[in-house]
């Protein structure tokens, strides 16, 4: 089930974008994750890396870690003027120099300007990652996000 959630009754004062839609705990899931968020952010003219990034790694690790039968994950994009947590993120691992995972959680912590996690009810966590994001030069790659893409002025 696919939901975008903003109502002309329920919009707060702030700007707000919304997107949320839930996935098999999969490799298949964790590939559309990525799909799914780059065509979202592309739609709301903004700029795609590194959030399909991020969303790449924490899904991939949902669909590799969180791998119970019975539990999918949920991506959830959300674009917010101001955003504060208090959450403390759990601590990426030193990887090996062979092995074939523990660089995920790196990743996510280099690219993200804030990121960590929360529990849920059980089994659940969320684990969340925020960029500050800035309107991209317009260099003439449509992937690269629009010129203009966060001017708060009203769109013609």
């Amino acid at each position: 089930m696919i939901q975008e959630t903003s109502t002309p009754e329920t919009q707060p004062t702030y700007s707000t974008r919304n997107f949320t839609v839930q996935l098999s705990s999969t490799p298949r899931g964790a590939r559309l994750a990525r799909l799914l968020a780059t065509e979202q952010l592309r739609s709301w003219e903004l700029p795609l890396d590194p959030a399909r990034q991020l969303v790449a790694e924490l899904a991939t690790n949902a669909s590799t870690h969180g791998r119970v039968p019975g539990r999918d994950f949920r991506l959830m994009l959300c674009v917010i003027d101001t955003t504060t947590r208090d959450d403390y993120p759990p601590r990426p691992q030193d990887p090996t120099w062979d092995g074939e995972s523990g660089r995920g959680l790196l990743l996510v912590d280099a690219l993200a300007d804030r990121w960590g996690w929360s529990p849920g009810r059980r089994p659940r966590k969320t684990v969340w990652a925020e960029l500050a994001l800035t309107p991209a030069p317009d260099s003439g790659n449509p992937n690269s996000g629009t010129r203009d893409a966060f001017s708060q002025e009203p769109r013609r």
